[in-house]
């Protein structure tokens, strides 16, 4: 063997080691691919049921809105219906003081009335009693003299003070 073919042989190896390593590195890099296509097809079905759920939240918000926006429209026609409202009891009041003083003022003249008159009977039939019993003072037996009517009675004797017969109470009330 000469230098020429030493030299050949030698080439040929380290070719073959060559030929090795760069066979080496390209079952690397074909793992490195497979792996790196299966993440992003991973990571593609990751993100396309993220923008999945991010849109039917989407949606939901904007069903809300929509809810919303009814309610808020609702709400709307109730304030102008309410002041609608108060602008018709504001001028109901005015209305429905008048007829209440025009109703009562004739009441109360009239049981006003209807009092003086039994004030005066009271008072008139008081007085016949008064006159006739002056008139007729041997005719008549001696009485025992009436408490006022215009106080509360003394209990009768044998009672305690609280409690009083039906006639004190009927005529406390007077």
């Amino acid at each position: 063997m000469n230098a020429g073919q030493l030299a050949a042989l030698i080439a040929a190896v380290f070719f073959a080691a060559l030929a090795c390593v760069g066979m080496f590195v390209l079952l690397r890099l074909a793992r490195l691919m497979s792996a790196a296509a299966a993440m992003i097809t991973d990571y593609r079905a990751k993100t396309d049921r993220l923008i999945e759920q991010a849109q039917a939240a989407v949606d939901r918000t904007n069903e809300q809105l929509a809810r919303t926006d009814s309610i808020t429209t609702s709400m709307d026609q109730v304030t102008a219906n309410m002041a609608e409202l108060s602008g018709h009891v504001s001028a109901l009041a005015g209305l429905a003081k008048g007829i209440s003083a025009a109703a009562t003022a004739p009441l109360t003249g009239a049981s006003a009335l209807v009092f003086g008159l039994r004030r005066a009977t009271a008072v008139r039939r008081s007085l016949q009693v008064a006159a006739l019993a002056e008139a007729l003072p041997e005719t008549l037996p001696e009485m025992p003299a009436r408490p006022a009517i215009t106080g509360p009675a003394a209990p009768p004797a044998g009672l305690p003070e609280g409690s009083r017969g039906r006639s004190a109470r009927v005529a406390s009330r007077r």
